[in-house]
Order: structure tokens, then C-alpha cells, then sequence
């Protein structure tokens, strides 16, 4: 199943996608007498995804068509998937060729990793703003395999990491690097990564929530850095220094997970973004597996000052 929160009626809700569009949770609802909450955090919160991906794979999904209120897929806008989650948690350097573009070493004992604040969150459409700042001159987006949590919890074990999340999806993750490069940034010891991470607009998020029985095989997914419609740089999960169920596991031992968190996993590589660029992540599976990909443009606030 795959779940989105869109704008309609000057409103953020969540629905399920269907064949042609979009069904708010609301109307899924009121056609079947049923009391799921209707914003995507509150669902992840309260653990109702599981139930309602069971409906869906038990027949609701054919139901969908049909139900009164299905918002069409050319009328559909996104909003992010949800917004204030607790926190925003970052893996850096995930990929050699990654830490290679800013001469490092991939971190192999702990992965090397960061927080965000939930106000640099963004949606699909929604402008990365680079920074007026005068030193921030070069930033840089990310395109990251998501993994949203489905619960609060500690010690997960890595055979039983899936059970602690309620699905995926796709990230953009800017840093803005020149800042980064130019104040002694050394592997290993990231001072400076909570200034290059947090300016506002610098994490895009959704457009789609997958649930992960869409997903049999995390390791074969193929994440594409995509700028202006070009394949910059792709690579597959399996790649990771770090995957997955270890992310999962070990940082559940460190911090704990609340539902809601957001774990962005790490890029292949990184790619410069300026005035007027597309920033686009794509994710890609086996047997025409593939995500709704995250499309963001870009605007320079030192030449569009009014945007700020």
C-alpha cells in the first residue's frame, strides 16, 4: 500500500493512493463507517498502518475505485508526508564514492550521522532555498532511501528490525558544502555538520509513504542522485557501509525511536544545486518496482531576495 498526504480544500490530509488518484482517509471513512485517523502522523503514531495495509491487501485495494470522494491523480498537489515528526536523523558518508567527493573514508566502525530540525522539512514541489548567507556558496542535495518508524522503541535486534518501521520513502537532503569543506572538516569529526544541515528548506520529504510488504527486498532498491532530469549518480542499498538493519538496530541502542522518526540512510553522491536547477530523487526495485520519484526546484535567495 502507499499513503500520501495532499492539499485540497486548503487542507493536509492523508489517503491511499489508487489507480487514479488519491483517497483521503475521510472519505475511506465515511463510505465504510470506519475511524482511521485522518493525518498521516497520527496514523503512524497510534500503529494503525499495519491494519489498514491488511484491509487493503484483503480487498480494499480493488475497493478504491470505486469509494465517492477519490481525489484524481491530474488534480492530486502533495504536501511533505507529515511534518513536525520528533526528529530527523541523517547518515552521512553511506556510500564510498560519497565520502570520496569530500576526501574521506567511509565511517566503518559507527556510521557517521546527525540530526535535523523538523522546520528544514519541505514536500514535493516545495522551492530548497539556498541560504543568503555570504559564506554558503556551494550546497549540495542528496537523494536518500527513507525509512519512517512505526513505533516507539529500544534494543531492536537486526533480525527484527523491519518490525519497528512502518515503511519508506524518498529524500532529498541538501548541505550546504562549502561551509563544510572550508572550516577544517575532518573524517570522522563533523563539527560543523548541525550549521550545513539545518538552514530552512535544506530536507524534502514524500511524496508517498510504501508500506513494507510492497517492498520484499530493501537491499535491491537502486537510489538515483537526478539533477535536471539527468542520472547523476545511482547505486543499490546492498552498497551501504551501513544498511538498513543495522541503522535500525544500533541507533534504537543509542537514542531509542520514536513513531514518527525519520531516518534518511545516505546518498550515492551528492551534486551541486543553483538558481533554477531540479533536485529529484528516484528509487528504483526489481520487477518494475519503483517509487513515486520527489521532484524539488531550486531558488537562490541572493539573487531572489523576496522569496526569503
Amino acid at each position: 500500500m502507499r499513503l500520501a498526504t495532499i492539499k485540497w480544500n486548503d487542507t493536509e490530509m492523508a489517503g491511499i493512493a489508487a489507480k487514479n488518484g488519491i483517497l483521503p482517509i475521510r472519505a475511506l471513512n465515511a463510505a465504510k463507517g470506519t475511524a482511521w485517523r485522518t493525518d498521516m502522523l497520527s496514523l503512524i503514531q497510534e500503529q494503525q498502518i499495519p491494519g489498514l495495509t491488511a484491509w487493503y491487501n484483503a480487498g480494499g485495494k480493488e475497493e478504491l475505485e470505486s469509494i465517492p470522494g477519490l481525489v484524481p491523480a491530474d488534480q492530486v498537489v502533495y504536501a511533505p508526508l507529515y511534518r513536525n515528526p520528533k526528529r530527523i536523523f541523517g547518515i552521512g558518508l553511506n556510500y564510498v564514492d560519497h565520502a570520496g567527493d569530500i576526501g574521506s573514508a567511509a565511517p566503518t566502525g559507527f556510521p557517521g550521522s546527525f540530526f535535523k530540525m523538523a522546520d528544514t522539512l519541505i514536500g514535493p514541489a516545495d522551492e530548497i532555498k539556498l541560504p543568503t548567507l555570504k559564506e554558503a556558496q556551494k550546497t549540495t542535495a542528496e537523494a536518500e532511501l527513507g525509512i519512517i518508524m512505526g513505533k516507539d522503541c529500544r534494543d531492536v535486534s537486526e533480525e527484527n528490525w523491519q518490525d519497528a518501521i512502518v515503511g519508506y520513502t524518498t529524500i532529498l537532503d541538501m548541505t550546504e558544502e562549502s561551509i563544510l569543506k572550508g572550516n577544517d572538516y575532518v573524517s570522522g569529526n563533523p563539527r560543523y555538520l548541525c550549521i550545513v544541515k539545518n538552514f530552512p528548506t535544506f530536507f524534502s520529504f514524500g511524496p508517498q509513504l510504501v508500506t513494507p510488504d510492497e517492498v520484499p527486498d530493501v537491499l535491491k532498491l537502486e537510489v538515483q542522485s537526478v539533477r535536471n532530469g539527468e542520472v547523476y549518480a545511482k547505486n543499490l542499498v546492498s552498497n551501504m557501509t551501513h544498511r538498513p538493519a543495522r541503522l535500525v538496530s544500533l541507533h534504537s541502542s543509542i537514542q531509542g525511536w520514536y513513531a514518527g522518526d525519520i531516518l534518511s540512510t545516505g546518498t550515492p553522491r551528492a551534486f551541486e544545486i543553483n538558481d533554477g536547477d531540479m533536485a529529484e530523487c528516484r528509487i528504483y526495485g526489481p520487477d518494475g518496482f519503483e517509487m513515486e520519484p520527489l521532484v524539488n526546484p531550486v531558488v537562490d535567495l541572493k539573487k531572489h531576495p523576496e522569496k526569503a
